[in-house]
């Protein structure tokens, strides 16, 4: 999950030496954090939050497969 969130991040900004992701395991849920520069944050939220929407909705899929749960967090 990590790592596809990485990829993705990374594929949309500009500076993406910058992108760092971590993950907290819960018993249930997983949540990703996301982390990038100030200027690429807009990059990653998108208009209106569509391109957050989108990776949420493909790591719900993702997550989905592997029988687990798991919750984006985009910060600043």
């Amino acid at each position: 999950m990590k790592e596809l969130i990485e990829y993705i991040a990374k594929a949309l900004v500009d500076n993406p030496d910058e992108v760092s992701v971590s993950e907290v395991e819960g018993e249930i849920t997983s949540v990703i954090e996301l982390k990038v520069a100030k200027p690429d944050l807009g990059k990653v939220i998108g208009k209106q939050g569509r391109t957050a929407r989108a990776m949420r909705t493909i790591l719900s899929a993702a997550s989905t497969k592997l029988k687990k749960r798991a919750v984006l967090e985009i910060l600043e």
